[in-house]
């Protein structure tokens, strides 16, 4: 369809605005990432042609050859990069470039911390690389044309990055998309052939795609300058190493370069914590190159954002999120890989059922999980510890879903312990298990809503006067891993608060004094129990408390408080259970209750107990009013007194 021929104003989203502001008012930096972005969109646009181009191959209008071109204009101040990949139509351009929702610019401008060098550091993470050409420009063209469309339904969109951008038809006799940059004054360094050459090399070596320049002609032989000038002819020539950086023998690959690419592939400014760059032959024939970056995503937490690794079929570009080649929990990792075992017409459905996706994921998923392993071995760097940090918790939803790599896995978590007591989890299940009691037969742990209520839960006190240690856990995924996470080295997980206490370290002595505080207070508990009734399950005499007169205990069959709290907030369903009050008879306020004969108050100072005992765990009052009234009431008395 032939584009109109009026030019059009229109306004950017407010979104757009904001972030133009941004781009041209605050983040001066690092003002080169420009380029890096903008050849990089170019490449992309290059591969989704090559892959359309499998289905229709007349998109590609007998022009089979990519390229990138980078043409500086001193004269003038101008950039212009260029490229014949997928281009746009007039939908396609209003789309991309006036409304930007979709690229998580509310998201990037939550994020700035008003710290210039490291707001620009985001830029590419947050998909808005474009815009970052404000950043050097007073004036941005755009003049693109969608493949496979007609010449006439060519578009041009100009903007000063402002309020408002232009957009008309302008006729392009090829596909692609063409970008000029009106430098501004103290930016005229980025239309110099020799400093845009540099930054080329430095941050686009890797692309696949040639990046070509024009080649500086020759100087002329003495007394033939005007004939030289009149008979030149532009040539263009390479300046990129153009050579998939995957398929390079790791000995040829510098660190640099693998770091350069890294940040390519996931728009990300830093430089990753490690990577690993294999080639698989055999019954399988594929390579891949996989990244653990240093810092976690915007949206790390959103199970539907986009994730996966860029797929190629030998060397030919397939999808930017195959998210088939590893699970869930590693949603993280960043990379490639290229298989010469898959279909060039191979899809997202097509992938699910390949048994060949089935054995390349179990293979990467391990040498992910091999990569981690070594970094945490590396007692000398912090590495590991920073990765923790970011991606942890993610790191603990592997256990549910990944049975077959348990093992290893649980090797990788990490913890707070009363051992350290400190809210920094860097104690592995090894550590723990290495300093275990010699009858202790059990790894002990508590669930709590946040650290300081672990670490202060009335079912340590009975563990901290035995010298036991406790993993304390409070991540909102801890109680759904715990339920997945059954044993570690042969030894079993208990949670603290779940069931009997059944300490594997108790003495007969200890076995037979708690029977005998059982049988003592069979009196006390009868009267507890018809007063809370409706509130609990069971009401018993226990010896895991030294300080606190009461606590509630789990029944062993029910659901963990945390995860209950988690699915109501969720508005999931849960079952109706109650929990089980244990008194400790021997505190002072137990005792006093046991001598109270008045029934009325007797029965206000148990519901106070069991109140009481709910808000250490964490847990929320059904009738904080009514705790409120039964507490005056008893203070007031106990005031007469």
């Amino acid at each position: 369809m032939t584009a109109d021929v009026k030019k059009e104003t229109l306004g950017f989203q407010t979104e757009a605005k904001q972030l133009l502001h941004l781009m041209i008012h605050s983040l001066y930096s690092n003002k080169e990432i420009f380029l890096r972005e903008l050849i990089s969109n170019a490449s992309d646009a290059i591969d989704k042609l090559r892959f359309a181009s499998l289905e229709d191959e007349s998109l590609l209008e007998g022009q089979a050859d990519y390229e990138i071109r980078v043409e500086v204009d001193p004269e003038n101040n101008t950039i212009t990069l260029s490229d014949n990949g997928i281009g746009m139509n007039r939908e396609d351009v209003i789309e991309n470039l006036g409304t930007i929702a979709k690229s998580g610019t509310a998201s990037f401008l939550e994020s700035l911390t008003g710290d210039a060098r490291k707001d620009s550091q985001l830029i590419g993470q947050f998909g808005v690389g474009f815009y970052s050409g404000f950043i050097v420009a007073e004036r941005v063209e755009v003049h693109t044309r969608k493949a496979g469309e007609a010449p006439d339904t060519g578009v041009l969109w100009e903007s000063h990055g402002e309020a408002e951008f232009s957009i008309e038809a302008k006729p392009r006799e090829s596909r692609g998309t063409s970008i000029t940059l009106y430098l501004k004054d103290d930016c005229k360094e980025f239309a110099d052939d020799w400093r845009v050459r540099s930054v080329i090399k430095k941050y686009s070596d890797h692309i696949s795609v040639p990046v070509m320049m024009a080649k500086p002609p020759a100087p002329p032989a003495e007394g033939e300058e005007d004939k030289a000038a009149e008979e030149s002819e532009v040539e263009f020539e390479a300046v990129n190493e153009a050579t998939a950086i995957w398929t390079r023998p790791r000995t040829d690959v510098s660190d640099d370069e693998y770091k350069a690419f890294y940040k390519h592939v996931s728009h990300d400014f830093e430089d990753p914590l490690t990577w690993s760059h294999n080639k698989v032959e055999g019954k399988l024939e594929y390579t891949s190159l996989l990244y653990l970056p240093a810092r976690a995503p915007f949206d790390l937490w959103n199970r539907e954002m986009s994730r996966g690794l860029k797929l190629y079929v030998q060397r030919t570009f397939i999808m930017d999120e195959a998210e088939q080649f590893l699970p869930m929990y590693l949603r993280f990792v960043k990379g490639v890989v290229d298989s010469n075992d898959l279909s060039l017409n191979v899809s997202r459905e097509i992938l699910q059922q390949d048994p060949a996706v089935e054995s390349m994921r179990n293979a990467l998923t391990k040498r992910v999980l091999d990569m981690l392993g070594k970094m945490a071995k590396d007692k000398d760097s912090d590495n590991y510890a920073n990765f923790w940090k970011q991606f942890g918790t993610v790191l603990k939803e592997g256990p549910a879903e990944d049975m077959a790599n348990q093992e290893k896995i649980a090797k990788l978590l990490r913890f707070s312990t009363t051992h350290t007591d400190s809210e920094v989890q860097d104690q592995s299940l090894e550590d723990y298990v290495s300093r275990m009691q010699e009858k202790q037969d059990k790894i002990y742990y508590v669930v709590a809503e946040n650290f300081n209520t672990a670490r202060k839960s009335p079912h340590l006190e009975v563990f901290r006067k035995k010298g036991i240690e406790v993993l304390l856990l409070s991540d909102r995924v801890d109680d759904w891993l715990m339920n997945h996470l059954r044993e570690f080295d042969g030894k079993q997980f208990q949670d603290v608060a779940r069931g009997a206490l059944d300490l594997s370290s108790d003495s007969d002595d200890d076995k037979a004094a708690q029977e005998t505080l059982a049988k003592e207070s069979e009196a006390l508990i009868e009267r507890i129990s018809a007063v809370l009734e409706d509130k609990v399950s069971e009401v018993r005499a226990t010896a895991r408390l030294t300080d606190s007169v009461a606590c509630l205990v789990v029944g062993e069959n029910d659901m963990g408080a945390q995860m209950r709290r988690i699915m109501e907030a969720a508005g999931q369903a849960v079952p109706e259970t109650k929990p089980i009050l244990e008194i400790n008879p021997s505190h002072p306020l137990a005792q006093l209750l046991d001598g109270e004969a008045d029934e009325d108050r007797f029965a206000n100072l148990a519901h106070v107990i069991f109140d009481q005992a709910m808000l250490s765990e964490g847990g929320h009052l059904d009738d904080p009013a009514e705790y409120v009234s039964r507490l005056n009431s008893l203070l007031v008395e106990l005031s007469k007194a």
